[in-house]
């Protein structure tokens, strides 16, 4: 059965505004573009094609960008948390930060202490995502299709049924080199839900 993609956002009413949103909370904190980048681990060019409204973050790159400006990544962007420790295929919503871009399926379950974040991810052809480094490690295996991953310059082509795991600290992207879509499982240690840090938060005022 075909799913609908949907745009998920906490504050934002919709994709257009995720770059504006972004400029008003680095201006609040009187940052400039460069020292975002510098922080964040990604390049001056793609924090202002983002605020423009120009380009589509990664769940990553969000979250790397959303520690630099100090607030949770659920304020741009929100996947809700799983009920249950099992999902199923044909109940899990897909979500997008771009309404032609790559959209995801969460896997993962939202638990005290939880390490492990993960999701489906759908590049479409041509897609390509922002070089970033950050802590942690991560996993990709591939459901179908292929696609090019470069670690810190060296590139590697995977298929449907390869995977590759690297620490997150080497500089990384993701491209869609082909024709067709492709489907990526990927399991990552970063908080890209922004939930450890919401319960680290929590605990602070308790």
């Amino acid at each position: 059965m075909a799913k609908e993609s949907v745009v998920a956002s906490g504050r934002t009413e919709s994709v257009e505004t995720l770059g504006s949103n972004l400029r008003i909370r680095r201006r609040e904190l009187g940052l400039t573009l460069q020292e975002v980048a510098d922080s964040a681990n990604l390049s001056v060019g793609f924090i202002s094609q983002l605020e423009r409204n120009l380009t589509s973050p990664s769940l990553s790159s969000l979250a790397a960008i959303s520690r630099v400006l100090r607030t949770n990544i659920a304020e741009f962007f929100a996947i809700p948390g799983e009920d249950s420790l099992s999902t199923r295929a044909e109940k899990r919503r897909h979500y997008s930060l771009d309404r032609h871009n790559t959209d995801y399926e969460r896997i993962t379950a939202n638990f005290e202490d939880n390490l492990l974040n993960g999701v489906i991810m759908h590049e479409p052809p041509g897609y390509r995502s922002e070089p970033i480094r950050h802590e942690g490690e991560e996993l990709f295996y591939v459901l179908s299709g292929s696609i090019t991953v470069e670690l810190d310059g060296a590139v590697t082509i995977l298929h449907a049924g390869d995977s590759i795991h690297f620490r997150s600290d080497r500089r990384h992207s993701t491209w869609n080199h082909t024709t067709e879509p492709a489907s990526v499982l990927v399991v990552v240690t970063m908080d890209i839900f922004g939930e450890a840090d919401a319960a680290n938060e929590s605990r602070d005022h308790d």
